[in-house]
């Protein structure tokens, strides 16, 4: 045999050549230290079966399969089995033995009726136009009663980040649900069909009443994988900037506090928040199309500093950064492939009716 390795091809390497041949290197350089020793053929590697002394026996097992099928059993989980036996003076196995034994006969399985597992699509929204998809949410403001807390319903128009409408109540429901998106679509003259809302899926955003209302008057409903919080990344950064304000009470003392406080709060952050997410443009501009002439007039101010002092700008004359063209949530990213679409909407509801209503005001 080591004169088979020593003529082995120059390719073939020593560690190779031993696998085939069940060989170690060790063995091998043994054998070129002591050229005398007479190489032996490998062992044949394999173990005779010999059964396990301390096992159960072939009747034992068949006695626990017995016990385990008769009729108080037969609906009782296997901890159930063996502590009911062990309390009754009777000892057949270990209780992991016992799993192995109903495990063999695929008995030991949760019997009940089981949940499928549920797969939710992505949700893929584009918006290239205010007032095409809107995001809304609700969320918590403690109040200076410890336990109590306010609910503040906002709506949020993707492209823009303007909030279209906002509400402040002591109850979170489906009923407060369809009065904020009734009055908003009517305030905003938005036609059927042509919007998407974006929502989590909290209590009031699928109840039943609340999709049928949004199914009469046109608006197609998406909502977040459960427990996906990213999926709503624009509501949530939208509260994180109104309770990250310098002066933020933390606390209210009342509805009607909430509400003076958030009225002054949206009037800044529609109309004098410079949004880092619309390049320096307020919500206001983008919503109402103004960025445009606003930007000619950013443009000029640079132009004028740049005529004056060429030396401190070495790649040019500046230009001002607009809007992003389109706006996504969850915009499908180089090398997903087209399996997830802008279409993936969860829980789509289609205009079933048209519904009409006399017009009113919201807060906000």
């Amino acid at each position: 045999m080591i004169t088979v390795i020593e003529q082995r091809p120059p390719r073939v390497p020593l560690a190779m050549a031993c696998d085939a041949l069940g060989l170690t290197r060790s063995t091998v350089y043994a054998w070129h230290r002591k050229p005398s020793a007479q190489p032996q053929e490998p062992a044949a590697r394999s173990r005779k079966h010999c059964p396990q002394p301390r096992a159960l026996s072939t009747e034992e097992r068949q006695t626990m399969l017995d016990v385990a099928y008769s009729e108080p059993y037969q609906d009782q989980p296997v901890y159930e089995i063996f502590h009911n036996l062990l309390q009754q003076g009777q000892y057949m196995a270990s209780l992991s033995t016992w799993h192995r034994v109903l495990r063999e006969q695929a008995t030991s399985g949760d019997r009940r009726p089981q949940r499928q597992p549920q797969s939710h699509a992505i949700p893929r929204l584009t918006a290239t136009a205010p007032n095409q998809v809107w995001s809304w949410d609700v969320t918590k403001l403690p109040t200076r009663q410890r336990g109590q807390y306010l609910n503040l319903y906002v709506v949020l128009d993707l492209f823009s980040r303007f909030i279209v409408a906002w509400m402040v109540s002591r109850k979170e429901n489906a009923a407060l649900a369809q009065q904020l998106m009734q009055e908003s679509v009517d305030r905003y003259g938005v036609d059927a069909g042509s919007l998407t809302l974006h929502q989590d899926r909290g209590a009031p955003m699928i109840a039943h009443s609340y999709l049928d209302l949004m199914a009469e008057i046109g608006v197609t409903c998406s909502h977040s994988r459960p427990r996906v919080s990213n999926d709503n990344a624009f509501s949530e950064s939208q509260f994180k900037t109104g309770k990250y304000q310098p002066d933020y009470p933390g606390r209210f003392d009342s509805v009607a506090h909430a509400q003076q406080w958030f009225r002054d709060y949206v009037q800044w952050y529609n109309n004098e928040h410079h949004h880092i997410g619309l390049a320096g443009f307020t919500p206001a501009q983008v919503f109402a199309g103004d960025y445009r002439a606003i930007a000619e007039q950013k443009q000029r101010t640079l132009n004028a500093h740049y005529a004056a002092h060429p030396e401190r700008f070495v790649k040019g004359c500046p230009t001002v950064a607009l809007p992003p063209s389109s706006v996504s949530i969850n915009p499908v990213q180089p090398g997903e492939g087209d399996a997830d679409t802008s279409s993936a909407i969860n829980f789509p509801t289609l205009p079933s009716a048209k519904h009409t209503a006399n017009k009113s005001t919201l807060t906000g």
